[in-house]
């Protein structure tokens, strides 16, 4: 008797964590998709407002016209978002479809793919957010050191939108960040004792 209901503790314990790493996957999924599409819409918004940023003064009846690819690190900083938001969106469809079908993730060159390109374009999308940042605080505080003017005093409406860009950036980064980490654990738990994803 005594080891029937230990039997049956042991049987309701399992189910009870069975019933947490359901729930824990469903949240995961959930919150990938949503994270995905944001990065997406984040990293589409930053691409357009730093590609279409333009401004053009007259100084000492000189017609000087500001845009992106006067910087490198904003045609970077361009290009980047615009591959992180293809890339986010084809994921996003990718998690939805799993969701809709619900078919787990359960190939591990699959997994490892995902988790790579995850990696690599949170890699890219630091590296650009923060070389624009450098380029934006010089524009907007200059070096005294090597004589370089504040480009912002000129072209002030040109700098705002950069820093609207930016924040979009530092955004995207953050989530590809988080996103990353939901990609590791996807990847890592095929490796665990059942080494399949839970239905």
């Amino acid at each position: 008797m005594v080891g029937g209901k230990a039997n049956v503790s042991v049987l309701m314990s399992q189910d009870d964590s069975f019933h947490q790493k359901v729930v824990l996957e469903k949240r995961l999924k959930i919150g990938e998709v949503i994270l995905r599409f944001v990065m997406f819409a984040l990293a589409l918004v930053a691409a357009v407002r730093v590609g279409t940023d333009t401004q053009t003064r007259t100084i000492f009846t000189i017609e000087k016209k500001a845009k992106f690819s006067d910087m490198k690190a904003l045609v970077f900083l361009v290009v980047i978002n615009g591959i992180v938001a293809c890339y986010s969106l084809l994921q996003g469809l990718r998690c939805v479809l799993s969701m809709y079908t619900q078919s787990p993730l359960t190939s591990k060159p699959l997994a490892w793919l995902i988790f790579a390109l995850d990696q690599t374009i949170a890699y890219f999308s630091i590296a650009a957010a923060a070389a624009a940042a450098e380029s934006a605080y010089l524009a907007e505080r200059g070096q005294n050191e090597f004589q370089w003017m504040k480009v912002c005093i000129f072209y002030e409406k040109f700098c705002h939108q950069i820093g609207e860009g930016l924040v979009s950036t530092f955004l995207v980064s953050l989530s590809m960040a988080t996103v990353s980490g939901m990609s590791a654990y996807h990847l890592f738990r095929l490796y665990g004792p059942k080494g399949k994803s839970i239905q």
